[in-house]
């Protein structure tokens, strides 16, 4: 026999996400897409994704070695070290470049919308706005739900070149492979629409989940200190989680 607790345990991450999509439905049934509401678009992409550049580039490109690195020991061994470069650009373009890049927008760039928006509830700023007869979804989170769709795909495609550049650092500069056996190989086991476009199709969807959640929990924020504090938190975990488990299904479908 359950107790009270356990049942509101299980019940309660239910009554979240019926939260979460009824506020997701409000914000596309008032989708519009004015001047003003455009100019606060671009200075959302701006924000989420030109300033996310330094951490997806230095992340990007480190992982590229790590992942050449690890690979080119593994397939050494059974004399395939000139396939390192199919492994790579498959690994970046189906899961690692999505993924990874999404994590990375989560815990910058997500983490600063939640804040923002937690930040404007407690000072009354989304009250404020609703006195002036300005719908704050319209001017404050629709414009961040369309950012995270535009910024995540630009910031993914950055992350995938600076990861395919710290490959080809790590294999022909310094282990002295062939780089046109390395350019060939990539060429001919990369499928465009499969594989990138998969990819790309991929980073849409999840740019768009991280900027629901991020936008969710500083709408939903508790107008206090420790309640922008626990949003922020919450929408690093809530998004690492669905962007796995998203990625999972959208694979499952693909392959």
């Amino acid at each position: 026999m359950s107790t009270p607790s356990s049942g509101n345990a299980l019940t309660a991450p239910l009554r979240e996400l019926g939260r979460a999509g009824i506020f997701l439905l409000t914000v596309l049934a008032r989708l519009r897409l004015g001047p003003a509401q455009l100019g606060e678009l671009l200075r959302q992409v701006y924000f989420a994704g030109v300033r996310s550049l330094v951490i997806i580039v230095i992340s990007g490109f480190f992982v590229g070695l790590v992942l050449t690195l690890q690979t080119y020991d593994t397939l050494t061994r059974f004399g395939a070290s000139d396939a390192v470069s199919t492994v790579l650009a498959l690994s970046l373009f189906r899961e690692l470049g999505p993924v990874l890049a999404a994590l990375l927008f989560a815990g910058r760039a997500g983490t600063s919308i939640t804040a923002e928006i937690g930040l404007m509830r407690a000072t009354e700023q989304l009250d404020a706005l609703e006195l002036m007869a300005i719908d704050p979804i319209e001017r404050i989170v629709q414009p961040r739900l369309l950012a995270g769709m535009i910024a995540l795909p630009a910031l993914v495609l950055v992350f995938n070149v600076t990861a395919i550049v710290g490959g080809i650092f790590f294999a022909v500069f310094l282990m002295g492979s062939d780089p046109t056996a390395f350019w060939s190989n990539m060429q001919s086991s990369v499928e465009l629409m499969r594989d990138f476009g998969g990819g790309m199709f991929k980073s849409v969807c999840f740019g768009f989940v991280a900027a629901w959640v991020a936008t969710w929990y500083g709408w939903s924020a508790r107008p206090t200190s420790e309640g922008v504090a626990l949003a922020t938190t919450q929408t690093v975990i809530a998004t690492a989680i669905s962007v796995l488990v998203l990625d999972f299904v959208l694979s499952a479908f693909m392959l």
